[in-house]
């Protein structure tokens, strides 16, 4: 079976985030972790016998739908887990400002590695908390960004409660590695930190070389101290329908993590509950087009870049997700992205990520060949006007 993703429906002019940002000019749109796909087909039909029942009452999961996630994960990852573990959420960006509130207190600090997706370090700052932050390293002739462990350690304090960890990463698109996590789960015992594991790209590894390993997996021990969130959203594009969920195999966390969602936290619905069973249990052949369509997106990039883009490095492997990270400080533009939005593209400024600015900006690769293709000619056109 395959699929198409080079004809998707027109997006302008709806009620898209990722579009509506630049209405009534021509910038395309490669900035929001949105791909420009249609969900998979199975995805479609669930929906479609959904509403056709024609009933929206508040809603819990059936077994089915939690069997459905169990199973995939199982299959997927060898990750056995009991249903019990699951806590329901609308969102993941909800699930990191959660898990702030429910482990660390007003003024205690939340500890991540930068550059990373924002709501890492704003989450914490919602409510009081701290956000310290630790950047990676470049290390150059391995092409791959490290984690700085002596800093790690100097950062922490006696006011350090928590960890956020990002695997695969956004924006750095990488895959950690077994001795990786586990010197992590380390680290994190040494200090008596809650470890929290955004996973929410783990469907979309791009290197079929490296497995996924969720971070609750490695030992009982391990799992007994980590918060792991995921969701459907991103690989089976369907943010908008606010299905997310976390895996919390600790009696102790989980009740407070539930008791931090009291009278805050709203539900998921009955068409989030559809499209999650639909993802995970027949989705699968999809999955693997969409992976295959998107290696080619990143090698077209790639080579693009190497070609035709002097001045923009991509400085370590894409090995997962559909966003990419472009160093662009050789180009010494004082703002990169309003220079190429000016030139018809729009990314994402790597200042939000926490990198200096003018140095990165993130690109989404999760479009249509030819959409790509346009945007990296403007691209061309906008390093030869400067």
């Amino acid at each position: 079976m395959s699929f198409d993703f080079d004809t998707v429906p027109q997006r302008l002019g709806t009620d898209s985030q990722k579009w509506q940002k630049y209405a009534g000019k021509d910038i395309l749109p490669l900035w929001v972790a949105d791909m420009d796909f249609r969900s998979s087909p199975a995805i479609l039909d669930a929906l479609h016998a959904r509403v056709e029942h024609g009933i929206f009452g508040y809603a819990r999961p059936t077994r089915s739908t939690v069997d459905a996630v169990v199973n995939a994960l199982a299959s997927r990852y060898g990750w056995t887990i009991d249903p019990a573990w699951i806590v329901w959420l609308p969102g993941l960006v909800c699930g990191l400002n959660v898990t702030a509130q429910a482990f660390a207190q007003a003024g205690e600090e939340v500890l991540c590695l930068t550059p990373v997706y924002p709501p890492f370090m704003t989450a914490p700052k919602n409510s009081g908390r701290l956000s310290v932050t630790v950047p990676f390293i470049l290390n150059e002739a391995g092409r791959r960004w490290e984690i700085d462990w002596d800093a790690l350690e100097q950062a922490v304090t006696p006011r350090t409660k928590l960890f956020f960890l990002c695997n695969p990463h956004n924006p750095l698109a990488r895959v950690f590695r077994r001795d990786e996590l586990t010197r992590l789960a380390a680290f994190c015992a040494r200090h008596d930190l809650v470890l929290c594991s955004d996973e929410i790209h783990c469907d979309l590894i791009l290197d079929a070389t490296l497995p996924h390993i969720p971070t609750a997996a490695l030992s009982p021990e391990v799992a007994a101290r980590t918060v792991t969130l995921m969701a459907p959203s991103k690989t089976y594009n369907v943010p908008g329908l606010g299905t997310s969920f976390a895996v919390i195999p600790d009696a102790g966390l989980r009740a407070r993590f539930v008791r931090a969602t009291a009278g805050i936290v709203a539900e998921v619905t009955t068409l989030g509950f559809a499209a999650c069973e639909a993802a995970y249990r027949d989705s699968e052949p999809w999955r693997q087009d969409l992976l295959a369509y998107l290696r080619g997106n990143r090698d077209f990039l790639l080579d693009f870049i190497a070609r035709e883009l002097p001045g923009i490095r991509v400085e370590a492997p894409v090995e997962a997700t559909y966003l990419v990270w472009l160093n662009v400080r050789d180009l010494g533009l004082a703002d990169p992205v309003a220079h190429f939005e000016n030139h018809g593209v729009g990314l994402s400024d790597g200042a939000f990520f926490g990198s200096p600015r003018g140095h990165h900006v993130r690109i989404n690769i999760g479009c249509p060949r030819a959409t790509l293709a346009e945007a990296l000619r403007r691209m061309k056109t906008a390093l030869a006007a400067r």
